[in-house]
């Protein structure tokens, strides 16, 4: 029998991995890494800094698979994620089937918490449904939101109130409902460009724990158009951007 980790790492400083999660990754043989191509080196080299940071001379060796890309333009953006899970399903059945023995632990090495806005358990789970000879667990690790609101220290959520955790996808389609914040990921359009004019305070971050961070906060219609030049400024020196927000009512009591 083979055990797969699923183990949450957090949101960009090695600091935020847990302690839980460095148990699970000196009781590994192997470690997966996805490669997500030259622009994205930075991500696995976390990766490799944290083991060679925290596991105390315990050497897994390291197996690689090819990050598939997801169509961006596709006009049915949850076809598209459905084929983008099963080209990563077959790479995850490869790297299972090829760089584990039998009674062998691999870890993947999760970017935050594999829960949240992350495929890898469905991806696991849809492999598990199917064949028998592997189990596996799921550690978790600090999201890039608890990240983001540590460093602009502020809670995620008002006084007694809910708290939105969507996407700029579905944010476009207009604020949610009984709320007075909204946590947004996964926005590639500057979605909050479009709340402009409606009284928000917004809290955004990009590379947040990384030595590439940047924050900005302040009244949207002050600081929208600043955030927006300075996510593209970044995003072109860097050839991609990890960001995030919190977009919240002004006036709203913090709890």
């Amino acid at each position: 029998m083979k055990t797969l980790l699923l183990v949450g790492i957090g949101a960009g400083d090695p600091d935020y991995i847990t302690y839980q999660a460095i148990k699970a990754l000196r009781r590994s043989d192997v470690i997966f890494l996805m490669d997500k191509g030259a622009a994205k080196h930075k991500l696995n080299a976390l990766r490799r800094e944290i083991c060679a940071r925290f596991l105390d001379g315990h050497t897994p060796r390291f197996a690689e698979g090819q990050q598939p890309e997801r169509e961006r333009e596709a006009a049915d953006y949850r076809a598209s994620v459905d084929e983008l899970n099963r080209d990563k399903q077959a790479v995850f059945e490869q790297l299972i089937d090829e760089q584990m023995a039998d009674g062998e632990t691999a870890a993947f090495m999760v970017w935050g918490d594999p829960s949240l806005y992350d495929s890898s358990i469905r991806i696991i789970e849809a492999i598990a449904a199917r064949r028998s000879d592997f189990v596996y667990d799921v550690i978790p690790g600090i999201t890039s939101l608890q990240a983001l609101t540590a460093r602009h220290r502020i809670p995620l959520n008002s006084i007694g109130r809910s708290v939105e955790i969507t996407t700029g996808r579905l944010l476009a389609e207009g604020w949610p409902q009984g709320v007075d914040s909204a946590a947004v990921m996964l926005d590639a359009k500057d979605t909050y460009r479009h709340f402009v004019g409606h009284g928000l305070y917004i809290y955004w971050g990009a590379y947040v724990g990384t030595a590439d961070e940047i924050l900005i906060a302040g009244p949207l219609d002050e600081v929208a158009e600043r955030i927006a030049t300075t996510r593209a400024e970044a995003r072109e020196r860097n050839g991609w951007i990890m960001d995030s927000y919190l977009l919240r009512k002004e006036g709203v009591a913090e709890a």
